[in-house]
């Protein structure tokens, strides 16, 4: 006698999905129609059509029949050419009538059959009681849908399913949702501590299938996202840990081999040459923003960029296009094919950065060191003058653990006949420089010693708290100038760009006093003591060493008044890390410890928060991402209050990349999660 189990299957539940009497009629209607019949030895399908169709009638099969919740196994085509297929048994033990295996249909056949309804034999079927009036056809509908399905290995214990009971089966399953890492570095969204080292700038987000994979040469550059990327195959010592500063590892033979294959195009331009700790970017700006307003095309190169890569290149302010520079990295990636050598990052962004210059024939460009100076990528120019802006400690495991040897690497850029400029400063710093100078044959020239310079500091009503500077010279008189950057550190900077104009003058450069103030007044330089939000406002600064930090504090108390500061901090685990939270723990109120999502030099957040408890009784928190901490931290504040984002370059820019995606008019705090697209 059948036994009806469905009453026993509607408790039951597939993999977290509860399956019942109530959603059968609900999920097929034509059920209720079909003839009342019963099929011994076939297997029962009452709930074949629960959860809308959704789960498998194989699974529903089991559940009814009241065995274990296993998946049955559909046979392979090569078990059903091998294996006759079983004979069921009815119950008075005669054979029904056997017919030939049904072959097993397409995809697209079978579902045109289950359309039409049109009647399939099983390929095997195990035999079990009646339990429905529409078993039989709905074991009909079973059998063509198990025969036409693309077989498949179940994740979950081995076996081969098909694909309908497979996509059953991620339908009913309870969905985790998980924190995914960002696809881009400029998206920005929430980044875990231990996927930042594989964290990837925006410029290697391919457009285009053909860029995805990885350039090997310069036949595979075909855009400007695979130039991006073959830059970023390249060995990259911004961004590396452990670094061997030597002769081996930076290598100038190496440029000027690579130089040579491109015609050498840093001999047709003409140059100035900065090095130092601090102030090289603002002395860079400051010069190059004077020439300009004189009427010459100026380039720039720096380092490192905030938000993208081809901010390090300009000239006249504007940023090499993005056609120019994927066709001079082809270039040379070539060039260095046939110099049979692997250029660094830095030595291939160098390159093209002189190559296009000399395309571009400007009149004169400023160039910036990248790290130290002797052995750097960019000692490879003669230039028109030399400068060294203000040393201090940073990288000493690189340049040495002294002012005398850290200056004496930095001095490395001087060179015969080709005249050098410093400001006043530490005997031993002048002693170290004085003293390569004569070894290198460069005449050198102190700002406030051989140069007559003064500074002082004054309030108006059109500029408010600013510092202002007279030069005298020879050639010029240049009196109560503004200093355009805030802060007093920004006066010596500005003294030794106005000394290097002012030698300019001498060697072919038409440089009129009024044009050299308009130009002064017209620098900007992004990443500096820069206001990127009102209401709160939030204050961007990449100060990286003890000494920049400390003159942010200085200068962020005299030149933007507010009640209260709350600091995100970060930095680099190779820095003077107790330096830094000393500093900051004189102008913070509140310090939020975070990191860079895209450098893994970045120290953990939550060491700086310990070592900052053991030597400050200040209040601290650590947020996982730059995003959350700017999110706790406009939250927290008023405002008359004041944020200041600080203690790497890396945090700047990807402060600015998150707050891109907002309304900076609107004010408020800033959402850890960017909008959707």
């Amino acid at each position: 006698m059948a036994k009806d189990n469905s009453a026993r299957g509607s408790s039951r539940s597939v993999h977290g999905a509860k399956v019942g009497n109530p959603s059968i009629s609900k999920g097929n209607p034509a059920v209720k129609k079909a003839p009342a019949k019963k099929s011994e030895g076939a297997a029962s399908n009452t709930l074949g059509n629960t959860l809308g169709n959704t789960v498998s009638n194989d699974v529903v099969r089991e559940i009814s029949a009241g065995t274990s919740s296993r998946l049955p196994k559909v046979p392979m085509r090569a078990d059903l050419a091998a294996k006759p297929p079983a004979t069921p048994t009815t119950k008075s033990g005669a054979k029904p009538d056997s017919k030939p295996q049904a072959k097993i249909e397409t995809t697209a056949e079978a579902k045109r059959a289950v359309e039409s309804k049109a009647p399939a034999k099983t390929a095997s079927a195990a035999p079990a009681k009646a339990t429905s009036k529409s078993s039989a056809k709905a074991e009909a509908q079973v059998d063509v849908k198990a025969e036409a399905s693309i077989e498949s290995k179940s994740a979950t214990d081995g076996r081969t399913i098909s694909e309908s009971t497979r996509r059953a089966i991620a339908a009913a399953t309870p969905r985790h949702y998980v924190d995914q890492p960002p696809a881009r570095q400029l998206g920005l969204r929430a980044t875990r501590p231990e996927e930042t080292a594989s964290v990837r700038p925006l410029e290697m987000k391919s457009s285009r299938p053909s860029e995805g994979r990885t350039p090997k040469g310069s036949a595979d550059i075909n855009g400007y996202s695979a130039a991006v990327r073959y830059l970023l195959e390249r060995t990259d010592f911004e961004r590396m840990r452990a670094v061997k500063y030597n002769e081996t590892t930076f290598k100038l033979d190496r440029m000027q081999q690579l130089l040579s294959k491109l015609g050498n195009p840093h001999q047709q331009i003409r140059t100035v040459h900065v090095a130092g700790t601090n102030g090289k970017g603002s002395t860079v700006a400051m010069i190059a923003s004077m020439l300009q307003a004189c009427g010459y095309a100026v380039g720039v190169y720096t380092s490192p960029h905030l938000v993208d890569l081809r901010e390090r290149i300009q000239i006249n302010g504007q940023m090499i296009e993005k056609s120019v520079f994927t066709e001079i990295m082809k270039q040379v990636a070539k060039a260095a094919e046939k110099a049979a050598i692997e250029p660094t990052f830095f030595e291939a962004v160098t390159a093209a950065c002189f190559k296009h210059f000399a395309e571009q024939a400007v009149d004169i460009a400023v160039v910036e060191v990248g790290l130290g100076g002797r052995l750097d990528s960019t000692n490879v120019i003669r230039p028109e003058a030399c400068v060294v802006t203000s040393i201090d400690f940073d990288h000493t495991k690189l340049l040495g653990n002294t002012l005398d040897e850290i200056a004496r690497e930095k001095a490395g850029i001087f060179k015969k006949d080709v005249p050098a400029f410093i400001f006043e400063s530490d005997p031993a710093v002048e002693k170290a420089m004085i003293e390569v100078a004569e070894k290198a044959g460069a005449p050198l020239k102190i700002v406030n010693k051989d140069i007559d310079y003064s500074a002082r500091f004054c309030v108006t009503e059109d500029l408010g708290p600013h510092t202002r500077v007279c030069l005298y010279t020879k050639n010029s008189r240049l009196e109560h100038l503004p200093v355009p950057l805030q802060g007093e550190h920004q006066a010596a900077n500005c003294g030794l760009a106005l000394a290097v104009v002012d030698h300019l003058k001498t060697v072919g450069f038409d440089c009129p006093e009024d044009k050299i103030t308009t130009g002064l007044a017209a620098t900007r330089v992004p990443g500096r003591m820069q206001l990127v939000w009102d209401r709160p406002r939030v204050l961007v600064d990449g100060a990286h060493n003890p000494a920049a930090v400390g003159a942010l504090m200085r200068c962020a108390g005299a030149h933007v008044p507010y009640d209260s500061m709350i600091c995100v901090f970060g930095c680099c685990s190779d820095k003077d890390v107790p330096g830094l939270i000393d500093k900051v723990n004189l102008g913070a109120d509140k310090v939020i410890f975070t990191r860079a999502a895209g450098n893994p030099r970045s120290a953990d957040p939550e060491d700086l928060q310990k070592l900052f408890n053991e030597r400050s009784g200040k209040m601290s928190q650590v947020a996982k991402t730059l995003p959350e901490a700017l999110e706790m931290a406009t939250r927290a504040v008023s405002r008359e209050d004041l944020v200041c984002v600080t203690g790497s370059f890396y945090l700047v820019g990807e402060t600015l990349k998150h707050i891109q995606h907002f309304d900076r008019s609107k004010g408020g705090k800033i959402p850890a999660q960017v909008p959707e697209d």
